[in-house]
This record gives C-alpha cells, structure tokens and sequence, in this order.
C-alpha cells in the first residue's frame, strides 16, 4: 500500500533531521526571494515557490578553497582542505528541473578526473525531490525529456495529493532509509489521486534533430540574429541547474593564502581569452552559439545527457529577454 506523509510530519521530519546533526537544506524565504537555504526548523520550509537560484550549489559551491599555503621559514606548505568535515546533508523540497541535475552533472565530475569536493558532497546528500505544482510560462522540463512529477535523481520522491500531504515513493536505497529511520511520521493509505500539474505551452522538442543541425551548421545566420543581443552578464549560467563552469586561481600573499575554485561561465568575453591576447570567440554571439552547443550537442557526445532540465530560470532572469526555448524551438523546425 503507498505511504503518505502530511505536511505537518514532513515539517517534524525536518525537524527531527536537524536534531540528528544534518545539514537540512530548502526552499526558505530570503528577504523578497526563496533561495535554497539550511532550514532551522520545519516551519522554514516554503513550497510555494520555485526557488530563485537552483539547488547546484549545495553541490558545486559558488566558491571553495581546494588546498590552502603557507610560507615558514623559506618553506611553503600546502595542506589539503578536509573533506571529511563536510556534513551529512539532506536536499528536501527540490522540484525534478533541480533533483534531476546532480545526476547530470555526475558524469563531467566523475570523468577523467574525478573531483572528490563534489563527489563526496554527493555520496553525503539525499534528496528528497518534490513533484512541481508551481510551473509558469518560462517552464520546459517536458520539452526536454523530463515531467513535473520525474522522480529523476531524487532519492525520496514527494506527490502533492488531493486534500493535502504527499504520496511518497522511495527511489534508491538512501530514500528507503531514511523513511525507514522515520517510519513513525509516514502511513499507509489507499492510492491517493495527486493534484493537477500546470501545463507547458512549450513544444515537445526532437533532441535527436536538434542535435543533428548542430552538427551542421556551425556556421549559420541563426547566432546573429538569436544572440547579438547578448551582454554576457552570466546570469543564465549561474542559476543554471547544470552549467557547471568554473575557474582556479591562486589567493592571497606570496606567504600564506588559498587556491581557489570559482564558478565562470563560457558567456564572459575573457571565457576563452588566450595569454597571447587571441580569443577565438571574440565576439558574443559565438559565446551564446558555445552556450547551446555545449547544452545540446557537445555534452551528449561526450555522455549521453543533455545538458538541461528546462527549468526556465534563464529566461526569467536575461536582462534582454532571450528565450532559450523559443530558440530551441526554431531549430527544431528548421529542416536538416
């Protein structure tokens, strides 16, 4: 028989994972916005809104020291960044645009080097993923391959259901753990008819023929007319569930200070900038033309995945309104 919980267990749940010492991360009003956030308690938890900026970074952190040295008496010392110290963390309330991701970026950090910040960030989360009920005009998760109640990447999957609370499905091992460890604060019930999903006005998109003119026209008018307008703000690529560029840079004095990894992003004009002063995408639209190569052609050949979940986040943010669906779309009609 399915197992329910109520929203008001789920709130106890959050509770009782603080008290056990995890690092409970959530959507949580921030001022005027909803940012995933640890949560104190369960009354932090907000779920009626898609958080500003996608849940990546508890993963990929927007900044970290990945060794720190030290300069004593004509010697310098380098010492490693404890990762051990990391916490045991749940991810909860993450819709399937943000659960989906970390399974897509698994594949380029565990690659031919595999980044142990991120991989045992990883090994130490569960997430407990939540079916979407929240979806505006800027959402595309279907056009994608993925669905407001995908259970991708999540590990305790959540269904709001008619008349409140959740059904629940436990995905993976972590899921049936942790529900196993908190039995108490879930029931069995008769299937239970979940809400209505919103709609998405955008099209069903062929991956297969989109990736195929890319393949062949590199070179195409489409980059001028599309992106010309781009300013290379990055915004879309730093709420982006799945960019994951990032830079390394040493900081500090020539006696003590930190190397340091850095979010980046292949919008910023100095992206490919070479030390000779040559840049081979010097101007912006060959910037955006990456942006989308990397997205849907490149990251494919190379593992299988696209790179995107359709969370329509940088739609909503482009100070100068490009729609990456709509640009998606007007390839997908264009013939081979």
């Amino acid at each position: 028989m399915p197992q329910i919980i109520t929203e008001e267990n789920l709130r106890k749940l959050i509770d009782l994972l603080v008290k056990e010492a995890k690092l409970v991360v959530g959507p949580k009003q921030s001022g005027t916005t909803v940012l995933y956030q640890p949560l104190a308690t369960g009354s932090d938890l907000n779920l009626e809104t898609l958080p500003r900026r996608s849940s990546k970074e508890l993963f990929f952190p927007l900044c970290e020291d990945i060794l720190t040295f030290r300069k004593e008496g004509g010697v310098v010392k380098v010492s490693d960044v404890d990762r051990s110290r990391f916490p045991e963390t749940v991810l909860i309330g993450a819709p399937p645009c943000d659960a989906g991701s970390p399974s897509i970026l698994d594949a380029v950090f565990s690659w031919d080097y595999h980044d142990q910040f991120y991989l045992e960030r990883r090994r130490k989360s569960t997430i407990i993923g939540i079916a979407c009920t929240k979806g505006d005009d800027a959402c595309f998760c279907t056009a994608v391959g993925l669905a407001p109640d995908a259970q991708q990447g999540s590990d305790l999957f959540l269904t709001p259901i008619k008349g409140g609370g959740f059904a629940c499905s436990a995905v993976t091992e972590k899921g049936e753990s942790l529900a196993a460890a908190h039995a108490g604060l879930f029931s069995a019930a008769p299937a239970a008819e979940p809400v209505e999903f919103p709609q998405q006005d955008a099209e069903k998109l062929d991956l297969v023929k989109i990736k195929r003119w890319l393949e062949r026209h590199f070179e195409d008018p489409l980059w001028e007319t599309v992106s010309d307008i781009c300013i290379g703000c990055g915004a879309c690529a730093f709420i982006c569930p799945a960019c994951h560029c990032f830079d390394i840079n040493d900081e500090g004095s020539a006696d003590n200070g930190a190397r340091r990894k850095h979010w980046d992003a292949c919008g910023f004009s100095k992206f490919t900038n070479h030390a000779s002063g040559h840049n081979p995408r010097e101007v912006q639209n060959k910037r955006y033309r990456n942006r989308i190569m990397h997205k849907f052609k490149y990251y494919d050949d190379k593992f299988g995945k696209t790179l995107c979940t359709g969370c329509g986040r940088c739609i909503r943010a482009c100070p100068v309104g490009i729609d990456i669906a709509e640009i998606l779309g007007t390839i997908n009609g264009k013939e081979d």
